[in-house]
């Protein structure tokens, strides 16, 4: 038993009201498209047209049908888009965002590689922190760090980060050390783009509204500032780091510390990604997933 007999042609139907149409959108015969239908009806044991001498309409029972044969050829659809691009080498203009020093130090060089490995490329890349619209900007690509707020996008995970809460041995030594989240009330907590910092307790995430004397959308700036002892920070390890192992700066409330974030590619839901743009975050995944 073929599981394809009839499928196409009932969809056919359904969507032109008339197995007359059908039959020409298909260039079969109108009582071929007919048989093939009752057939389906046949296998399925439920009738899913009302057909009359001047109408042909969907049951109930067809609508459901139809929204799911629907899903299925626009995979098979999807699949065979796929296939004719990966047979193609990638040539054409991406248009990309991600943070700003994230994508300096670490997306852009695996971008330039790729572009020496396919030359055909073309890149426009717009390096913010802000959250740029992904479908109003026409951009193919996104590169986003922690946690994922827009739930139309599709996501691939590249690679994690962890954050850190760090001060410098100076500042310890004279605020002392806190020991728990209640106690960052009583210290000056160098602020990013948001006033929160975020910790896991008895197993749960906690948002914990801060306050300080700095505030700053620069990482490297709030670095800066911590290993000169102004103040705490929160920042993922790939600013901290190397301050970390030179002793500049050391980990606090380490017992609190939250779970590593995903750091994602981001495309928009039901776009069908160009072997360019699918090769590109192929390559970002296993660059950067070395870096975890």
């Amino acid at each position: 038993m073929n599981p394809w007999e009839g499928v196409i042609e009932f969809v056919a139907v359904a969507k032109s009201d008339s197995f007359t149409a059908a039959g020409k959108r298909l260039n079969i015969s109108t009582a071929q498209v007919s048989r093939q239908v009752s057939q389906l009806e046949n296998r399925l044991q439920t009738k899913l047209l009302y057909r009359t001498t001047r109408k042909v309409s969907l049951t109930e029972e067809g609508a459901v049908y139809l929204r799911h044969c629907q899903q299925v050829l626009e995979g098979l659809d999807e699949a065979e888009r796929a296939i004719s691009s990966l047979q193609h080498t990638p040539h054409g203009l991406i248009r990309m965002t991600a943070p700003v020093t994230y994508g300096e130090r670490f997306v852009m060089p695996v971008v330039t590689d790729f572009m020496q490995q396919f030359p055909s490329v073309e890149v426009i890349c717009e390096l913010t922190n802000r959250q740029l619209d992904l479908v109003e900007g026409g951009y193919d690509l996104a590169i986003r760090l922690g946690r994922l707020s827009d739930s139309s996008m599709m996501a691939k995970r590249l690679s994690s980060r962890q954050q850190y809460v760090c001060a410098s041995p100076e500042y310890i030594a004279r605020y002392g050390e806190p020991n728990t989240l209640a106690e960052l009330s009583e210290h000056n907590c160098l602020l990013g783009s948001q006033p929160h910092w975020y910790f896991v307790e008895s197993d749960k995430t906690r948002s914990i509204k801060v306050q300080g004397s700095l505030q700053c959308s620069s990482g490297m700036s709030l670095l800066d500032a911590a290993i000169k002892g102004v103040g705490m920070v929160q920042l993922p390890g790939y600013y901290v780091q190397q301050a970390i192992t030179e002793g500049k700066l050391q980990t606090l409330l380490t017992s609190y510390q939250q779970p590593k974030e995903g750091i994602w590619a981001l495309y928009p839901q039901n776009r069908h990604l160009s072997s360019k743009v699918r090769l590109l975050v192929d390559k970002l995944a296993v660059v950067l997933g070395k870096m975890e």
